[in-house]
């Protein structure tokens, strides 16, 4: 069945994002360029000017879209209601992991975050760290949380280490993709659960991402 003019719309700029994702992941934005952007699209240079006026434009729409995967992410969890908030940041953060390893979009976010030639209005770490740090808050709260963890640096531990597996696995030379395994994310809850935690031994956590592990076998 033929595509209304709309619904070739909509997929003329979805496909753009993807493009400029992966352009921006490959090269930074100052380095990208729209010509690259529409081409690896299928889409003609006017085209793209229909949809995006500018690269400032697109990247901004990049980064808008990668904060909704983002948020899709961290609420999936459901804070408030949750009997162990320090098992949900272990599921979620190998939530996380997978799908910045595995979504360009999504990854282009965080690295716009970084990237010094830019200047957006969305701070996905700051938006990640934030969801960490409540977590850690209702641990503390429930009495899971050892009693000199200090909130906002744990937190900051946690964000670099979790979104710095896609950076390390991206470095020139990792191409087995290691640092973006699960293994990696476990290894890392094994090592600073016990620092986290007051009177509860690491064996009462998984530590692989129980609920992860039991949607993937379910998909």
């Amino acid at each position: 069945m033929p595509m209304t003019q709309q619904e070739r719309a909509v997929r003329t700029r979805r496909d753009l994002i993807s493009s400029a994702a992966d352009v921006f992941n490959l090269r930074g934005f100052a380095l990208s360029s729209l010509m690259e952007i529409s081409s690896r699209a299928g889409v003609s240079y006017g085209a793209l000017h229909f949809h995006f006026k500018n690269k400032r434009v697109l990247g901004e729409e990049v980064e808008r879209v990668a904060f909704q995967l983002l948020h899709e992410i961290i609420e999936r969890g459901q804070l408030r209601d949750h009997p162990a908030p320090l098992q949900l940041l272990v599921d979620t953060s190998h939530r996380l992991a997978q799908r910045v390893a595995e979504d360009s979009v999504l990854r282009a976010g965080f690295r716009l975050g970084s990237d010094a030639t830019w200047d957006g209005r969305i701070d996905l770490r700051q938006e990640w760290c934030n969801w960490v740090e409540s977590v850690l808050r209702r641990s503390r709260e429930q009495g899971c949380l050892a009693s000199d963890v200090v909130l906002e640096d744990a937190a900051s531990a946690i964000t670099a280490a979790i979104v710095g597996f896609e950076v390390l696995g991206r470095a020139e030379g990792n191409t087995d993709g290691a640092w973006c395994s699960r293994h990696a994310t476990t290894r890392f809850w094994d090592l600073i659960l016990p620092r986290l935690t007051s009177g509860m031994a690491v064996v009462d956590f998984d530590t692989a991402g129980g609920q992860v592990k039991a949607a993937a076998a379910q998909s």
